[in-house]
């Protein structure tokens, strides 16, 4: 039982920038994107205070997340790992300094395309992405560890230290 493991996977995209110019159909475009890679309905996201300097007024949407757990997590992280990660451009190997005190790691896709579910021809525009993965892990390197056994293509350290 003392063993890290994957809890949940959480998915998320900013719209704040298609929300404040009123562009709904965008939203909605990037929320069946979304809901494809995923394989469930995203929940929007509001902003819960006013920030005059973005142009977000309290309520408004800002946000699509999806929080994956069990199966669809598992199936997820497979198509993740076998299919999205070797579809990244210039790929070196993902940030191994991600990860949290808690050993959750984050990191993210500038666009939405490295996906195949997503059609890449019916796509307007670029949207990045967040995941994160939350581990039981209590501390980074275990959580290191859990990924690395997992098939996370991490970076070596010493590279990372050379640029």
């Amino acid at each position: 039982m003392a063993v890290p493991r994957l809890e949940k996977i959480i998915i998320s995209m900013g719209v704040g920038k298609f929300a404040t110019a009123g562009e709904k159909e965008k939203v909605n475009q990037v929320e069946k994107e979304l809901s494809v890679i995923a394989g469930q309905k995203p929940v929007r996201t509001k902003a819960k205070k006013s920030v005059a300097n973005f142009k977000v007024r309290d309520g408004m949407e800002t946000g699509l997340k999806v929080t994956l757990r069990g199966n669809r997590m598992y199936e997820f992280l497979d198509r993740l790992i076998t299919l999205a990660i070797p579809r990244v451009k210039d790929f070196r190997g993902l940030n191994p300094n991600g990860f949290d005190k808690a050993g959750n790691y984050n990191f993210g896709f500038n666009e939405q395309t490295v996906f195949p579910e997503v059609d890449s021809a019916a796509v307007t525009f670029q949207q990045g992405m967040n995941i994160t993965m939350v581990t039981t892990a209590a501390s980074p390197d275990q959580g290191r560890e859990l990924l690395k056994q997992f098939g996370f293509p991490f970076r070596e350290k010493e590279k990372l230290e050379a640029r």
